[in-house]
């Protein structure tokens, strides 16, 4: 008779990341020829303190953030998806364009907006869609907004890089929100580790944070390119 192999238990997903994934933070010297110092650290001890892979998430939302701005509302062709998520302040609040006004493109030059479910927010949106930054300059009927299509000129190709940097501005700031709750978690901490974790789980983070500003730049710097040709 041949004899079975003991089958082999399997780990949760995430027990197995806590005993075996480790933490590593690279502290490298400045200057040529001097030596690099690795020191890790245990994932069970960094969770405990803090989840890096929730903060790398909040990271990465902002990336698609910008992204997904940048496709909607950083375009040299206007469209009427552009204008979906331009914010309106209402008595209600602060709601997106298309939850008040049916957006519509009437011809290749011209967009419109019927404001006649909401009447009392058209010139809130008018207000709004002339300070979107989209070099869009609204006329009213009514409560029809018409929104005539911007000429593709050098001088509207360097307003929507203007308005790319703006919104990568922004990215950042959010970013950095992100990027300070972090610290300010794990300096509450600091009763569970020693100093010298805490110090080293922080410059973990400041290096995600730092490696997500590159990531910014470099969608910024393809849109830039995109936008001038």
């Amino acid at each position: 008779m041949t004899s079975r192999r003991p089958r082999r238990r399997r780990r949760s997903r995430r027990s197995g990341r806590a005993s075996l994934f480790l933490v590593t933070w690279a502290l490298v010297a400045k200057g040529k020829g001097q030596s690099q110092t690795r020191m890790n650290l245990n994932a069970a001890l960094v969770e405990d303190i803090i989840n890096l892979e929730d903060v790398d998430e909040e990271m990465k939302a902002v990336i698609e953030a910008l992204k997904d701005n940048f496709n909607k509302t950083v375009n040299i062709r206007t469209s009427p998806g552009s204008l979906d998520s331009i914010t309106v302040v209402t008595a209600d609040g602060k709601l997106a364009l298309n939850q008040i006004g049916q957006i519509s493109m009437k011809s290749p030059q011209l967009i419109l907006v019927n404001m006649a479910s909401f009447p009392e927010c058209t010139a809130a949106a008018i207000k709004a869609i002339r300070e979107s930054g989209m070099n869009l300059n609204p006329e009213v009927e009514g409560t029809l907004i018409r929104v005539p299509i911007p000429k593709v000129t050098r001088e509207h190709r360097e307003m929507l890089v203007k308005l790319a940097k703006q919104n990568t501005n922004k990215a950042k700031d959010s970013l950095r929100k992100v990027r300070t709750n972090a610290i300010n978690k794990v300096k509450k901490s600091k009763d569970k580790a020693s100093e010298d974790t805490i110090r080293l789980i922080e410059k973990q983070i400041s290096q995600m944070a730092d490696d997500t500003v590159a990531e910014l730049d470099r969608h910024l710097a393809v849109k830039t390119k995109e936008l001038l040709g």
